[in-house]
């Protein structure tokens, strides 16, 4: 009861004094991690938190099933762009190359750890999360195109390496006797039991609003519940099936996505708003990880493979997965440069943390705090002088919109 009374106390103020914090760059992540080091991640927390907990397991992975369902779902207004955005090749050539200079670069800071290790931990720390630089999305400033190609990637990078995550996970704790074989299997099997899932639920679903919709039997209000109520009801239906969770809710939230537009305006404001809820649980059970993780302080090794994997495991394949198409140099610069880390490598890193042994978990939990916490302070810094370069230096005969109020 004290942990609630603390964590609620704690959303009530940040709500009331979020704009102004705002203005001095403190944004709901930063606050929330914080308050996990300062509540829960000392010798003798105000506010204990057991990680360890299958409730808790569960809990965290929620957290991701809300994230990769919004993420498929989430409709941006590219219709004044022709054509792709650059987001076949950022998903099919930038994320696996960055995916294999990222476990490069573990081999090259950390020799002797396992292939399977460095993996693991280049699944956690890669994937993009916009959260912490979110006006980035909004400041017309930034040419649209470098904004659609990063929400696109945003919305599905994370949801193409969770499966992968589980996979290499499982080749660390795997039983004796376990062959690589019986564990690519069980893998495929949890991915096909997910996509079927996701399929059914989330067309079935679809069919369902569509219908309530037309024939007068529900109206848009009363329907936000059921874009609430898909990814929870996805994700328990997989698992029972021992099918992948993430998977699932992904998938559905492909099905759901044009749903989204019939329904109109605010469809998905519930689970938005249960996504940030969550989310921000998620940052502060990150704070209490991370006061833990550097108790005795931060190797250098530690820092150095969290600024390479910032820089130039995303910069590189990113800049020449763009090559040839009609991004700008300085525009494919951005791109690459705008990958923060957020929730998602944090609920991969508590993940790991519950289901790896001691040593390996304090590895990912290490290099993941590192990741992130230099990802807050680089692209928060980072993120107004690129909108204003690019306000400076717009394309020929392009007009450049001043920022909006507040950005």
């Amino acid at each position: 009861m004290i942990a609630l009374l603390v964590l609620m106390s704690l959303l009530l103020l940040w709500t009331v004094v979020s704009d102004r914090l705002a203005r001095w760059s403190i944004t709901a992540p930063i606050t929330f991690a914080a308050a996990g080091i300062l509540l829960s991640g000392q010798d003798r927390p105000v506010v204990p938190l057991d990680m360890d907990t299958h409730t808790f397991q569960r809990g965290i992975e929620l957290v991701l099933a809300v994230m990769l369902f919004t993420d498929a779902t989430e409709a941006r207004d590219y219709a004044r762009l022709k054509g792709p955005v650059g987001e076949g090749r950022l998903l099919g050539i930038a994320l696996p190359a960055s995916l294999v200079l990222a476990t490069l670069a573990g081999a090259l800071v950390f020799p002797g750890r396992s292939w399977w290790l460095l993996a693991v931990a280049a699944l956690v720390v890669m994937p993009m999360d916009l959260a912490p630089v979110l006006t980035i999305l909004r400041d017309e400033r930034v040419p649209l195109r470098v904004r659609a190609a990063l929400n696109v990637e945003g919305g599905f990078n994370d949801g193409l390496i969770s499966p992968l995550f589980v996979f290499c996970v499982a080749n660390l704790v795997s039983a004796e006797g376990d062959t690589f074989g019986d564990l690519l299997l069980n893998a495929l099997k949890g991915a096909v039991y997910a996509v079927i899932v996701g399929s059914v639920f989330g067309s079935l679903a679809s069919q369902a609003v569509r219908r309530a919709l037309g024939s007068g039997w529900a109206g848009a209000t009363s329907l936000r519940m059921a874009g609430l109520a898909l990814p929870f009801l996805t994700y328990a239906a997989s698992v029972l099936v021992e099918g992948n969770g993430f998977v699932a809710a992904f998938v559905a939230g492909l099905w759901y996505a044009k749903t989204v537009s019939v329904i109109g305006g605010g469809a998905l404001d519930l689970v938005q708003d249960a996504g940030h809820l969550l989310a921000l649980a998620a940052w502060y059970a990150f704070g209490a990880l991370a006061a833990e993780a550097f108790a005795d302080g931060i190797a250098l090794q530690v820092l150095a493979y969290a600024f390479l994997v910032l820089t130039v495991a995303r910069l590189v394949p990113v800049a020449a997965s763009l090559a040839g198409t009609d991004f700008t140099r300085s525009e494919r610069v951005a791109i690459g440069w705008l990958g923060p880390r957020g929730v998602t490598s944090i609920v991969f890193a508590v993940l790991a943390h519950i289901q790896l042994p001691r040593g390996e978990a304090d590895f990912v939990v290490n290099v993941t705090a590192a990741t992130v916490l230099l990802s807050v302070v680089l692209h928060g810094v980072s993120a107004e002088p690129v909108a204003r370069w690019f306000a400076r230096h717009p394309r020929p005969g392009e007009r450049v919109r001043p920022p909006r109020s507040g950005q």
